[in-house]
């Protein structure tokens, strides 16, 4: 029998599908389990538990110490519970499920905006715009989610088995369909299966360890082998590497341990003048989706990290958990839009910088943001060294005047 891990969207009748599921199947539900059970073991509350799928530190996408630890510990909690079959995990922990474990049916249940405006507008008693907003604050949620465990958007099909639409599906049909697949050959447990889960659990078992000794690594195993993949930079790596090896075999059931570079293990350089005045902290603001990510993307290969918001409420939410040293901010976003951004950034953190990068921009405008302190108004298309230059102007200004 299968274990059915579901991720569904907010009004899409997620929680009444997979009870029904559950009791059809007789298959125990794991998902409030897993989080009572990881902070009794590991003396967490509840809410850390939930927030450690959820990159909190927004900054080069790298999580605190704590959220790594919380993550590591929900982690082996969730590879423990799903060593039996026969159960139903429900929420963003699914995501976590390896893909190559085949006795696990991932499903995702979601409907058309539309669907699900008029479900929330029919339950909440709300108008239209309200229901739009709650559906989207439940979506950046479960999105922060997906991007902060497996990197892809939350409803991004190739993570699922089973895609299915409510706004076309009554939920007793999507019922029959999840216990209709559930009860197939695809998804039966194998031994081969079986040991891929084993797999699993040893695998987020070291994972742990490392995590808990402030290493950055990720893990594979396969029958007692252990791979370690490096994610952090050291000068003497062999050193590092031989440390690690030794945390590894003291969790039980390692046979051999081997190691190699991920890809954010690369050397250092060892020319100190190499990244001076590079601003360890970017913020890259811009609802176009593709270009803002195809913009990080360009300057990282130029040593500049950045942390990504898709409008100005969210950069200003991000503000409040760690301040950035310079922000990339489009005009015309939804929302609060560029201008309004600016002032309230400088307002709170008038030693940020802010470079202003708009296609729709006006001379009124560029007054404007220049009055309010920004460092600089460039238009797109723009050259990425030009980009990336008035950047680090930008952050060796903002040093010299701190």
């Amino acid at each position: 029998m299968a274990i059915i891990a579901v991720v569904s969207g907010s009004y899409c009748y997620g929680e009444e599908i997979v009870t029904e599921v559950s009791k059809r199947l007789n298959y125990r539900r794991v998902d409030g389990v897993l989080s009572e059970e990881t902070s009794k073991r590991y003396k967490l509350g509840k809410d850390q538990v939930l927030r450690s799928m959820i990159g909190t530190a927004p900054f080069l996408n790298i999580t605190s110490s704590k959220h790594k630890r919380s993550l590591g510990y929900l982690e082996a909690t969730l590879a423990e519970l799903l060593q039996s079959d026969n159960v139903v995990l429900s929420g963003c922990a699914s995501y976590m499920i390896p893909g190559n474990i085949s006795h696990v049916l991932k499903v995702c249940i979601i409907a058309n905006h539309s669907f699900r405006v008029r479900q929330a507008v029919k339950i909440e008693d709300i108008s239209d715009s309200e229901a739009a907003t709650k559906i989207m604050e439940y979506d950046k949620g479960i999105s922060s989610c997906s991007n902060h465990l497996v990197e892809q958007p939350a409803y991004d099909e190739s993570l699922f088995d089973l895609v299915i639409p409510m706004h076309s599906t009554s939920v007793d049909e999507a019922v029959e369909i999840i216990c209709n697949q559930s009860v197939s050959d695809a998804v039966k447990t194998t031994v081969r299966s079986r040991g891929i889960m084993e797999d699993y659990l040893l695998s987020a078992k070291v994972k742990l360890e490392l995590t808990l000794a402030g290493h950055d690594a990720n893990v594979y195993a396969e029958n007692g082998d252990v791979t370690i993949e490096i994610n952090e930079q050291a000068i003497r790596m062999g050193k590092l590497e031989s440390k690690l090896k030794d945390i590894a075999s003291t969790v039980p059931g390692v046979l051999r341990v081997s190691t190699k570079l991920g890809p954010k293990a690369a050397p250092p350089s060892l020319n100190p003048w190499d990244r001076i005045d590079v601003p360890p902290k970017i913020l890259l603001v811009d609802d176009e989706k593709e270009f803002v990510h195809t913009l990080s993307e360009r300057l990282r290969t130029r040593n500049l990290e950045s942390s990504i918001a898709y409008d100005g409420e969210q950069a200003l939410e991000m503000l409040n958990e760690e301040i950035p040293d310079v922000i990339v901010l489009d005009l015309m976003m939804p929302g609060i839009d560029g201008i309004e951004t600016l002032r309230r950034v400088k307002d709170s953190h008038p030693d940020v910088e802010v470079i202003i990068l708009t296609g729709h921009g006006s001379d009124e405008e560029q007054e404007t943001a220049e009055d309010l302190g920004a460092f600089a108004y460039l238009h797109k298309p723009v050259n990425i060294n030009d980009l990336a230059q008035k950047m680090k102007e930008a952050y060796a200004h903002g040093k010299r005047r701190r």
